[in-house]
């Protein structure tokens, strides 16, 4: 099935929605179904309470008023609905509640509703698809953290097929949803009935963000992992013709694989990155300066000019010195990761304040699928340091450090400082040798 397309069945492709008039100015309400896709209160009232229509009954097409209600988000007549005689928990002909049609357009106070009169939040329709799955195949990110936070739905659960809603957002390329699901410790590595991972999911279809968010947030294994038709991720993307997707799996799946240089890097280098070879040569070109150019006895007298700036030079680079030391020492920046905090705490997408832009703007980037927190603007993850960093500019392996908000002006003052050096050294040198 890997190299076929799926089919995404839910509400929203299944519903006739009520006629307009034919001049196209207003709705045509003439039942309790059509007063609760649009939402009108007076006239839903007017059919149950003056006329004795039931709310309990399905449309000539098998769905319920609840179900309008929902798909179009309206709280108050969804509400108003279940006060009297609307069954929350009722399913269409193809077992979907009203849940279901909430989640295709991200109806929060809908869902709130719903669930607090007794709706079933883990309902599952015939292909076994939950209010998680709807919401993440519709790329509808807050409803379904929304229902994770507050409702404790199971954001890993598989459908009939063992697609968990990461596969159907890594499909749809709703690189957000797929942000929210790893934050939230959905597998990656979950192989469905022909053997797919999320990743081959988002790569059958060409999605090239939610294949940088899978890989960044993942392991090499997801990579190399192959379906029941033997392919890999990229192999599957290169079948596809997606021939961007392939590239970038097959450069970062060589990256982590076993060439020397990355093997000699990450392993007998460890942490220590490129740091003590800069060291070593920063002070064995201060030793040679100084031995081969101040002092030595075969080149011409140094008169005073050129050894002011001589011991200028040497000043310069005993500066450099310490500012390499405090570049590659100091806390660039690092945010706690959650795992810092305690297994206490309080989720912190539980309550999410968005007029708080001192802590998030909305924008659902800032979830570190890694860190699992909200990172400020203009963080970043290193995957070098393995932390999010604050101001995030770079990772320097020369410093062996990150360049963030806390050391990005000492990394400056350092390299003007070992720039100043190189230029005066040089100068010095062609003088005393010419």
């Amino acid at each position: 099935m890997a190299s076929s397309e799926i089919e995404v069945v839910s509400s929203e492709s299944k519903v006739q929605e009520p006629e307009h008039s034919p001049n196209g100015e207003a709705p045509i309400v003439i039942d309790v179904y059509s007063a609760s896709a649009y939402g009108d209160l007076e006239k839903l009232r007017k059919f149950v309470e003056q006329d004795g229509a039931s709310l309990s009954d399905h449309d000539v097409n098998g769905y319920y008023a609840l179900q309008w209600a929902a798909l179009n988000s309206f709280p108050d007549i969804a509400q108003y609905i279940i006060e009297h005689g609307g069954d929350v928990n009722a399913t269409d002909i193809r077992l979907q509640t009203a849940l279901h049609w909430a989640a295709v357009r991200g109806s929060t106070g809908v869902a709130d509703v719903l669930l607090q009169n007794g709706g079933r939040v883990e309902a599952a329709d015939l292909n076994g698809y939950r209010a998680v799955h709807i919401a993440a195949q519709y790329g509808q990110t807050a409803f379904l953290n929304h229902l994770v936070a507050k409702y404790h739905a199971d954001f890993d659960a598989p459908d009939n097929e063992g697609r968990s809603p990461l596969h159907w957002a890594a499909y749809k390329g709703y690189a957000d949803t797929v942000r929210l699901l790893l934050f939230r410790d959905a597998s990656q590595g979950r192989q469905d009935r022909e053997g797919c991972t999320p990743l081959h999911w988002a790569a059958l279809a060409g999605n090239v963000e939610a294949c940088t968010v899978l890989v960044h947030a993942g392991t090499k294994r997801e990579l190399a992992v192959k379906d029941k038709t033997g392919l890999t991720p990229a192999q599957l993307a290169k079948d596809k013709g997606y021939q961007n997707v392939a590239m970038f799996l097959s450069n970062v799946q060589r990256a982590q694989g076993k060439h020397w240089v990355d093997k000699f890097c990450r392993g007998k280098m460890g942490a220590t990155g490129y740091a003590p070879i800069l060291l070593s040569i920063m002070i064995i070109c201060m030793f040679l300066f100084m031995n081969s150019v101040i002092a030595a006895p075969n080149l011409p007298k140094v008169t005073a000019a050129v050894g002011i700036w001589g011991w200028i030079a040497l000043s310069l680079s005993v500066l450099s010195l310490v500012m390499f030391y405090k570049c590659s020492s100091k806390d660039p920046g690092f945010i706690k990761r959650r795992e810092d905090l305690g297994r206490d705490v309080e989720d912190p997408l539980l309550n999410i304040d968005l007029n708080n832009t001192s802590v998030w703007t909305g924008n659902w980037s800032q979830l570190c699928p890694t860190c699992k927190i909200i990172r400020p603007v203009r963080s970043k993850h290193c995957p070098a340091c393995k932390h999010c960093v604050e101001q995030f500019d770079h990772h320097c392996p020369w410093i062996s450090n990150c360049v963030g908000k806390r050391n990005k002006r000492d990394f400056f003052i350092f390299v003007c400082l070992g720039t100043s050096t190189a230029f005066i050294s040089a100068a010095i040198t062609v003088q005393n040798s010419s």
